[in-house]
């Protein structure tokens, strides 16, 4: 089947219609989703609810999956894969987590605007995030587009941040939210790693503005402007006119680049069920310019 695509927004997101992800996928399938990807950065596939099995086997279509922060937590875990991220408020045992409870700070984490697994090389590439239960409201995830961001700065902006590289460290937005009870061993497991704020996306060859909650300084300055700035930049990259809201039904399955988007939870009762669960791919360094960003 052909892959077609619905818009959701002027500038990021689209419905995918005529593939069944539940099925394995054939090379022109996956060719057909990667250029979908490379236009729309957030495809949202519905009402294709898959079990752990289909969901492994279609990230495993785009690349080498990532373990992500989970090399920090380690621990007990509630999937056959390890590969498949817990995005959930729902303990190993079934049962919902305690307000005190580490996934509840997971969720809050979540909260912040970010970019899977920033704080690594390699760095993730797509994120695909399957709906198993919902709660009656709130809960929604939020996109937005880090290219049509940069293309709306002002060229003085462009000027200044142009060179600039930032720091990116796994554990910053948990400090961010007071969770500090992390020893040595944990503190060290992903050290901190260097990207550029400017970045030429190798594929499409736009322009992005990467910048997210796991950006901890800006190389060169003091912390305080460096976080300034940053913060600055963030504010300008989630303006309402580059966000695509998606609001959550069981079965859907949401897939987006890393590399070109940020994105975040909303609030929802933690008293109420939640259960998500992702799968994410290494980006593959082929091309120069993505081979001179992983160096």
């Amino acid at each position: 089947m052909t892959l077609q695509t619905r818009p959701l927004t002027p500038h990021i997101g689209a419905e995918a219609i005529g593939i069944d992800i539940r099925q394995p996928l054939t090379p022109e399938q996956v060719h057909e989703i990667e250029a979908a990807m490379d236009r729309h950065a957030v495809l949202v596939f519905k009402r294709q609810p898959l079990d752990q099995d289909q969901q492994i086997r279609f990230a495993q279509s785009f690349g080498p999956l990532d373990l992500g922060f989970r090399r920090v937590r380690g621990g007990p875990h509630r999937f056959k894969h390890a590969e498949l991220a817990d995005i959930s408020n729902v303990t190993v045992d079934g049962d919902i987590a305690a307000r005190e409870h580490a996934k509840i700070v997971g969720n809050l984490g979540n909260q912040l605007w970010h970019s899977d697994s920033s704080f690594q090389r390699p760095r993730a590439k797509y994120s695909m995030l399957s709906a198993v239960v919902v709660p009656a409201k709130g809960g929604d995830t939020e996109f937005t587009d880090l290219r049509a961001a940069y293309d709306a700065l002002d060229e003085d902006t462009k000027a200044r941040i142009d060179g600039l590289t930032a720091v990116h460290y796994a554990l910053h937005s948990r400090f961010m939210l007071g969770d500090t009870g992390y020893d040595e061993a944990q503190r060290n497991v992903m050290p901190p790693v260097e990207w550029p704020l400017v970045q030429t996306d190798p594929r499409s060859g736009r322009r992005i503005l990467w910048v997210g909650a796991h950006c901890e300084r800006i190389v060169g300055m003091t912390v305080p402007e460096g976080r300034m700035l940053l913060w600055d930049l963030l504010e300008h990259a989630t303006q309402r006119e580059f966000v695509y809201r998606h609001q959550w039904e069981v079965g859907d399955l949401v897939m987006w680049d890393n590399t070109a988007t940020l994105h975040r939870g909303r609030h929802f009762d933690f008293a109420e069920r939640r259960e998500l669960r992702r799968a994410t791919t290494e980006e593959v360094v082929t091309s120069p310019e993505a081979q001179r960003l992983a160096a």
